[in-house]
Parts: structure tokens; C-alpha cells; sequence
């Protein structure tokens, strides 16, 4: 991620295919990695689903003049207010005026949408997102990392391998033992 950019180049993807290549790179300390991460209990085919989406980012490269009087109205409020990052337009005092602006601004492709996930229906479907700062020596989570609700989960799915759980439950980065000085 960089300055006021939501959306970085380097990605990592759950499946590849001949049309999404990615290059392999690593961590380093200094990186700033935004996750989003979309689980199912389906097939974990995300697919958009009909109910209307309200979260919206500017497209910064797209140029044009609106025509009606409340999109130009919106529009300069998104530039002032939501410049670079993702809004929704429940944060607007007018939302006929929000409406009508997300529309046509759309449909000239200056906002581009979130859309909503979903799966089968009767599937469930959580989509997370985090915030991670990679230190030289640990994982700092700058937003998005509440600790897991357990209560009312549960699952049929169980880590059986022991090294597994071993890596999972340890520490993230090696610690280095101090040295004793002699005087």
C-alpha cells in the first residue's frame, strides 16, 4: 500500500489462472499490507449478489463533466471529503442528491462500487479486512484485527497434524537471545 492508495500492485491471490499471473515476492520489514479476506461456508465462488451496494472509491484517473446540478453537487463534496479513499453514501446529508450523483457519476466512471458478495443461497459468507505493518521483528495490525468472537463457531474440521499446530500456535518471528555482557 502507499499514501492515500487503498489498492496496491502486488497482490497475492487465492487461485490462479491463466488470465491472473502474479509474481512471486516476499515480506519485508516497511511493508504495509492491506488483507482482505472473503471465506464461505459454500464452494467459495464469490459471486455479486442483487442487493444494492453503498460503498463507493473515486477513480482518479477518469475525468468528466457531469450534467445535472446534484451529481456536480456530489461530486464535489466526494472530491473534498473522500478523495482517494473507499465512503459510503449514508455519510451524506443528502441522500436523494447521493443517489443521483452515484448514478451518473457510474455510469461516466468516476466511482467505481464495492460490489456485495455472496454464495448459494443458505451459504454463510464473511468477508474480513485488515491492516498489517510488517516490523523488522513482528506483525503490527494497524486496523481491522479484532480478536476472534468463538462463541456460537463451530466446525467439523479439526488440524490433526501436530507440527501444523505447533506452527500455527507459535510466535510469528524468532526471538534472538541477548548476550550477557562480562564486566
Amino acid at each position: 500500500m502507499k499514501k492515500h492508495l487503498i489498492d496496491g500492485n502486488e497482490v497475492i491471490i487465492n487461485k490462479e489462472t491463466p488470465e491472473q499471473r502474479v509474481d512471486d515476492w516476499e515480506f519485508a520489514p516497511g511493508d504495509i499490507i492491506g488483507l482482505d479476506v472473503y471465506v464461505t461456508s459454500g464452494e467459495g465462488l464469490a459471486r455479486d449478489s442483487e442487493a444494492r451496494t453503498t460503498v463507493y472509491k473515486r477513480e482518479m484517473d477518469m475525468q468528466y463533466n457531469l450534467k445535472s446540478d446534484r451529481a456536480r453537487k456530489f461530486f464535489s463534496i466526494v472530491n473534498q471529503k473522500y478523495p482517494t479513499l473507499p465512503f459510503s453514501i449514508r455519510g451524506f446529508e443528502d441522500l436523494t442528491g447521493a443517489k443521483v450523483g452515484v448514478k451518473e457519476c457510474i455510469n461516466h466512471d468516476l466511482l467505481m462500487a464495492y460490489p456485495v458478495l455472496t454464495d448459494k443461497p443458505g451459504e454463510f459468507v464473511a468477508h474480513f479486512k485488515a491492516t498489517i505493518a510488517v516490523q523488522p521483528k513482528s506483525v503490527a495490525i494497524l486496523c481491522g484485527g479484532r480478536a476472534l468472537q468463538r462463541d456460537g463457531i463451530a466446525s467439523d474440521k479439526k488440524i490433526t497434524n501436530d507440527e501444523l499446530k505447533a506452527v500455527i500456535g507459535g510466535d510469528l518471528w524468532k526471538k534472538e537471545e541477548k548476550k550477557k555482557e562480562k564486566k
